[in-house]
């Protein structure tokens, strides 16, 4: 689950913009679909990468569906502070999903999942299995171990298949998991904050294509629209988020899933434009 952060003067009892991690993934398949210009080489193979990435959280279904409390904010556990025993069952989750639609599916997915634990292959210094409680390690370090033997088997099932061999090449793949990092990190940047505190801010090795990444700025021109530069799309994209405003539950709560599901959906539209 994702809790929007709010401006610092909002009162404590402010409701917040709450989102599914799989609400938040639909909404960058919006850009991984709208991707690609005269400059930046759109998504191929197109279809198992586009569902990939809209697809890229699917294991925090039944994590988000349960939408257990945090006693620190009495609202749902926001992404970053998920307890690690739920995050296994996400991490290994999303990949299982990934792979029964196809294999360069589960395989980029599986490389998410490895990443966000180890720095995302070293495009980040947030490590995050340094901070596993060390109760914790071992089922941590069992689950990673895992993701790599499927990595493993996904690229020797891909060489087999014609259509598909080249796409095995190792600069490929990570290719394909710089793309997804940043779909991703550029829906956490709207999903994360909320309108009146998004500032300007840069994504690096954004690919324009193999081997070729450059650092993309956002620019907030006003709460709904945004400047990118350069520009990855093939046109202006209208991103739209859906999720419930939810304020903190009283104290005792240790399920947030009853108020959630009484509480209708809302949506939140930014434009992505030139700059």
């Amino acid at each position: 689950m994702i809790v929007q952060n709010l401006p610092p003067n909002a009162p404590a009892d402010t409701p917040r913009f709450v989102i599914t991690q799989v609400d938040h993934a639909r909404a960058t398949g919006t850009l991984a679909e709208a991707y690609g210009n005269e400059t930046f080489a759109p998504l191929d193979p197109f279809e198992p990468l586009a569902y990939m990435v809209g697809h890229h959280d699917e294991g925090w279904t039944a994590v988000d569906a349960a939408a257990v409390v945090d006693p620190s904010t009495r609202l749902p556990y926001h992404l970053t502070q998920t307890p690690a025993h739920l995050l296994v069952i996400t991490s290994t989750g999303s990949p299982n999903h990934n792979e029964l639609h196809h294999p360069l599916s589960g395989l980029i997915s599986s490389m998410h999942t490895y990443g966000l634990y180890n720095g995302r292959y070293g495009l980040s210094d947030k490590v995050y299995i340094d901070t596993i409680a060390p109760e914790m390690r071992p089922r941590v370090d069992a689950m990673l171990g895992m993701e790599l033997a499927r990595q493993d088997t996904l690229k020797k099932q891909l060489r087999t298949m014609p259509e598909l061999s080249d796409y095995a090449d190792e600069d490929c793949l990570f290719y394909y998991y710089k793309l997804l990092q940043f779909f991703d990190t550029l829906g956490l940047y709207f999903h994360l904050t909320y309108g009146d505190i998004r500032a300007e801010a840069t994504f690096k090795n954004v690919p324009r294509r193999l081997k070729d990444d450059v650092t993309i700025k956002i620019t907030p021109l006003d709460e709904n629209r945004y400047a990118l530069d350069p520009f990855p799309f093939n046109d202006d994209v209208t991103l739209s988020t859906r999720g419930r405003y939810l304020a903190p539950l009283d104290e005792g709560v240790s399920k947030a899933a009853a108020a959630l599901a009484e509480t209708p959906f809302e949506e939140q539209t930014v434009m992505l434009v030139e700059g």
